[in-house]
């Protein structure tokens, strides 16, 4: 964890947290390694609005939106796609299926049908917007890699670590973090990249994966990282 600034969970953890993670022996660094990809987890107009304004405001229209927090991390993911794309590095985008099959999705949400009825809610916005040689994939549960052939299109570019941006903190991106470290991969979360329409989930999440599964880097350090990379990976087979 960068050392120059506060935390975000830092306000939200008790004393006893402050004792126990140290003293576990959690929350070391793990460390990147040379052949990176970055992972843009649905960054959509239904996850974030069509426009920057204040959460509430684009609740009233797009119910799963994290606002203009959500803008930010996209500006945030167009710098950092800039320097991994210099650099050759493979960028993959997930987003939701166009139309779900049967799912629980709405067992726990009570505007999913109205969240649904909007035709473009899933639509990568366009200032980020995948290009032809970027992956794409489409998925029907939280993670990336949860019954897509995601693992299968890193592993066959010989990517051995991720940069994982978009949202929600405590949704999909945690998600796909747990499962790209289940699959062996190095991990990273660059903090000002994602987003989420809850503080408190969003920051303990992020605490919950720097203590376990990721490092929680900044975008100043993925950037450098990004430009030490030789630019030596190969591009997408067609």
């Amino acid at each position: 964890m960068y050392p120059h600034r506060v935390p975000a969970w830092d306000r939200y953890l008790t004393d006893r947290d402050r004792i126990v993670f140290p003293r576990s022996g959690h929350g070391k660094r793990g460390g990147l390694g040379e052949r990176p990809a970055v992972v843009v987890v649905d960054v959509t107009y239904g996850f974030v609005g069509d426009r920057p304004e204040p959460i509430l405001d684009s609740l009233e229209r797009w119910p799963l939106s994290s606002g203009e927090e959500g803008w930010q991390a996209v500006e945030a993911i167009r710098t950092l796609l800039g320097a991994a794309r210099e650099q050759g590095i493979p960028v993959a985008y997930t987003a939701p299926v166009e139309r779900r099959r049967s799912s629980r999705w709405a067992e726990k949400n009570s505007r999913r049908s109205e969240s649904e009825s909007r035709e473009d809610r899933n639509t990568i916005v366009p200032a980020i917007a995948p290009r032809p040689e970027d992956i794409v994939i489409r998925k029907e549960k939280a993670s990336g890699f949860f019954g897509t052939p995601l693992a299968a299109r890193l592993i066959e570019l010989g990517v051995d670590s991720l940069l994982v941006t978009g949202g929600t903190t405590s949704g999909c991106v945690r998600a796909t973090v747990v499962d790209g470290f289940s699959y062996n991969f190095r991990v990273a979360v660059v903090e000002e990249c994602v987003f989420d329409r809850g503080q408190a989930s969003h920051a303990l999440s992020l605490f919950d994966m720097q203590q376990k599964y990721a490092d929680v880097i900044s975008l100043e350090e993925a950037l450098r990282y990004c430009e030490a990379t030789p630019s030596t990976l190969r591009a997408l087979p067609s």
